[in-house]
């Protein structure tokens, strides 16, 4: 028998859990869990602030796509192309193409990574006009310098005693001014 090999399976805008759930389901009616093993769907945690409260959000990290782990056969062909949802595999023509090592191990360690510490959503630009909401600085307002979005910081120039100083702040302790 074959290994399994993942695949990236194209659906329709925000069908990605229906078709999740659609595969499984089938897998198990159909006794095909030798073949297919695993169904996910890329996300990730980021932080957001929505109405002043911060919150962990689940972001697709591939939106309109559902990874599948499988070995690729006539039988699960026809199972993942025959769900609702499902507008093809990734792949040219009629052929599906399985995804290399290094893309799996990206996804995946997307994944993983959110679960650590869920990364702020990037929201700001260069120049926007930003009010501290947190923190020493509360309610002091700048103009963001500069973006570390692998910190999940930035760096705003905060006008104190008269002249312009940086100050290196979290994502979640500004919040935008409306323009």
């Amino acid at each position: 028998m074959s290994e399994t090999k993942w695949y990236a399976v194209h659906t329709y805008a925000s069908f990605e859990n229906r078709v999740k759930e659609s595969i499984e389901t089938a897998v198990r009616k159909q006794k095909l869990e030798s073949l297919v093993s695993k169904v996910v769907i890329p996300t990730e945690e980021v932080a957001e602030i929505k109405d002043g409260k911060k919150r962990v959000a689940t972001r697709k990290i591939m939106p309109g796509y559902v990874l599948v782990e499988m070995i690729l056969d006539e039988v699960t062909w026809a199972l993942i192309k025959d769900t609702p949802g499902v507008s093809g595999f990734v792949g040219p023509g009629k052929s599906p193409t399985p995804l290399t090592e290094d893309e799996v191990r990206n996804i995946l360690g997307m994944m993983e990574q959110s679960g650590e510490a869920p990364r702020p959503k990037v929201t700001f630009e260069t120049g926007d006009r930003v009010k501290v909401i947190d923190g020493p600085f509360l309610n002091f307002s700048g103009t963001v310098a500069q973006i570390n979005p692998e910190r999940g910081r930035l760096t705003v120039m905060i006008e104190m005693l008269g002249r312009a100083t940086p100050v290196e702040l979290d994502f979640l302790q500004v919040e935008k001014i409306a323009a």
